[in-house]
């Protein structure tokens, strides 16, 4: 049984984590760790990692990035294995999280859904494969309330085929202050923002005459809940070092 200390377990997706959990019979919530304080299941839930008092195995992160420096103190003070789902880290914070996995076990994915690692690796093969001779452009939609743009998976798709492409490639966000031709070393990254969409990606391949499109639609925030459990179960015991969704299919 894998005991989860569960932080932003207040949030929405920390709701659906709860209910995942609830339908295993290989882990349980021994405690949340949220702001608000309130306690809305039947573990309890303390406003900061320095009031927890519960024993766990691992802990499963889906907050704020403003949590992060507090939670890595307190998993490295207990040894804790930690998945770290939470999007819009900057890239000092990056450089926090993998330093801190010198010492502990750390699931570090900017998407926790099986379907969007797949769609990564589709888009370094079609990048091998197609090399420069197509513009690359990626659209991200999420609903209204979403914080971060452009979101934590459009990175990991441009940094994914970024890979493939040797680094060659610029990252660019907005055009309306430029007055040109695009350039052909540029990955475009575009935002939606509306409503209640849990998660759209679509990387576009245009060539001359011809375009090959990659996309992923999440329905529903359980995909990520499942993911997210998965690697902590996953973590428990692991050794430290920086894991990612590969390694937890390799595993299967």
């Amino acid at each position: 049984m894998t005991r989860i200390l569960l932080s932003g377990c207040n949030g929405k997706m920390g709701q659906a984590i709860t209910a995942c959990v609830d339908a295993r019979d290989d882990c349980e919530i021994v405690a949340g760790v949220d702001i608000s304080g309130e306690m809305r299941s039947r573990y309890p839930v303390f406003q900061s990692f320095a009031d927890v008092t519960c024993e766990a195995d691992v802990i499963i992160d889906f907050s704020h990035p403003s949590v992060l420096a507090d939670m890595l103190a307190y998993a490295k003070e207990t040894g804790l294995p930690t998945v770290i789902s939470t999007t819009g880290f900057s890239d000092a914070q990056v450089s926090e999280i993998k330093d801190a996995a010198k010492a502990l076990a750390i699931f570090f994915s900017f998407n926790m859904s099986l379907g969007i690692n797949l769609l990564v690796e589709l888009a370094k093969k079609a990048a091998a494969v197609l090399g420069d001779t197509f513009d690359i452009e990626i659209v991200e939609a999420h609903h209204s309330l979403k914080l971060d743009a452009p979101s934590g998976t459009a990175i990991m798709l441009a940094d994914g085929i970024q890979e493939a492409l040797s680094d060659s490639y610029s990252y660019v966000y907005n055009r309306h202050d430029r007055r040109e031709q695009r350039p052909k070393k540029e990955i475009g990254m575009h935002s939606i923002r509306g409503g209640t969409i849990v998660g759209e990606h679509e990387v576009i391949f245009a060539g001359r005459d011809e375009i090959v499109t990659l996309s992923h639609s999440a329905r529903s925030k359980t995909v990520f809940a499942a993911g997210a459990v998965n690697a902590g179960v996953f973590l428990k015991g692991k050794a430290p070092g920086l894991y990612n969704m590969q390694n937890l299919v390799e595993s299967k």
